[in-house]
């Protein structure tokens, strides 16, 4: 069937999602295909937020920790991430940074592979998790080995302590096969590691079927928990007692309020968390799960997906009448199962300007810069929380009309800002 506007706003009003999209501020005017960076605002979180900082910290102060239950913040609001990444209760905390829980568990996966000397994950992974195993490598002695997406069951042998991968990749979308690769590395006596930043909340994520053994990931992008939202982690049941995270602080402590001077950690996942936590932003991101969760009621992650699926492929569909002539091609994979909830354009010139010409526009993406081995990538989110068939329709056009028009030549769009 031939794909026209009027066809994309039929399937809109067919959609059994379509009323998630009411959940959030999305300003007038305005495509937003950056909720892989940056999930927007749920209505409810000024409310919210204002009444925590307002009457709980306000009014109530310092009794709040128990009368509004701070204290349980991060372990409550962990178990509702849990249930969009294969987790039971009590297996996942909400708490610091990626990064941080990146180095939590990785230093806790080496401890339990004493022996092992290297630490493997892909060329193309996210730079702060490389930055991280360099980090750890140097006061460790292992050694950081980075090999292509083809090669990496080849490179896992009985020197392998970790394998350390994000499963959907941030710049192409691709997705690693979850349970094939953490069998492999098992088969080889290592561990693994998991970055679900691109995924959790945009894919199907079975952490427990899949026998993982550490994952973390953010709660800014699909999660909407706000700019700098608190990350998770979460550890396999048969390793969370038996290896110390390093950053040994007290709210990750056995009794923190029994103020020992001598460190016992926490049974489970409590051990994960370190220093005081984030409670006005842990309110945010509690607010973005309850809003992720009201899609439970309509098919939850598998209706999510499914949409995501047809957005992405309708998307991929209209590019490709004009991509190729215009010196763009789609580096997003189309098989369904080996993609997350974006589509990437590369581009040897231009691609920048092109983002900025968009958004100029109202159609919001956003830009990632290659390398000697790859070439800069136009970056497209789509969150079927929000997201409708005639936004890509008018997204696609649009885009079309930049590239026919040359007005992203301007000197305007060439002018790079901080945060690309």
């Amino acid at each position: 069937m031939h794909t026209t506007r009027q066809t994309c706003l039929e399937r809109d009003a067919q959609d059994p999602l379509r009323h998630l999209r009411d959940l959030f501020e999305l300003p007038a005017d305005t495509i937003y295909l950056d909720g892989n960076s940056l999930g927007p605002l749920p209505k409810a979180t000024p409310e919210r937020v204002a009444a925590t900082v307002q009457q709980a910290w306000g009014q109530d102060l310092i009794r709040s920790w128990n009368s509004a239950g701070w204290f349980e913040w991060p372990l409550r609001v962990g178990d509702k991430i849990g249930q969009f990444i294969g987790a039971q209760p009590g297996q996942t905390v909400a708490t610091d940074t990626t990064s941080i829980n990146l180095y939590k568990v990785l230093k806790a996966a080496l401890a339990l592979r004493p022996g092992r000397s290297r630490i493997v994950s892909e060329r193309s992974n996210f730079p702060t998790d490389l930055y991280i195993a360099q980090g750890i490598s140097r006061d460790s002695g292992h050694r950081v080995e980075l090999v292509d997406q083809d090669d990496i069951a080849g490179a896992l042998n009985g020197d392998v302590a970790v394998l350390m991968l994000t499963h959907v990749n941030y710049r192409t979308g691709a997705m690693h096969d979850m349970a094939a690769l953490t069998r492999a590395a098992h088969e080889a006596g290592a561990l693994v590691i998991w970055d679900l930043a691109h995924s959790a909340g945009a894919v199907p994520v079975d952490l427990l079927g899949a026998d993982a053994d550490f994952a973390v990931g953010c709660g800014y992008k699909y999660f909407n928990g706000g700019p700098g939202a608190p990350a998770f982690a979460w550890v396999h049941p048969r390793h969370v007692d038996a290896a110390w995270q390093p950053l040994s602080g007290w709210w990750g402590h056995a009794a923190p309020f029994a103020f020992d001077p001598q460190y016992e950690p926490a049974s489970g996942i409590a051990r994960y968390q370190c220093g005081t936590q984030a409670i006005i932003s842990l309110c945010a991101l509690d607010v973005g799960m309850d809003t992720f969760l009201a899609s439970q009621a309509l098919g939850g992650m598998a209706a999510l997906r499914a949409k995501s699926l047809a957005l992405t492929d309708l998307f991929m569909q209209l590019v490709d009448d004009f991509a190729s002539a215009n010196g763009l091609s789609v580096v997003t994979p189309r098989e369904h199962g080996k993609r997350g909830s974006q589509v990437s354009l590369s581009c040897a010139h231009g691609a920048y300007a092109m983002v900025q010409a968009l958004i100029a526009r109202g159609v919001i993406g956003d830009f990632r810069a290659g390398d000697a081995q790859q070439a800069d990538i136009l970056r497209f989110g789509f969150t079927p929380l929000y997201l409708r068939f005639v936004d890509v329709w008018d997204a696609a056009q649009a885009l079309r009309d930049v590239l026919h028009s040359g007005e992203w030549q301007a000197a305007p769009f060439q002018q790079r800002q901080a945060v690309t």
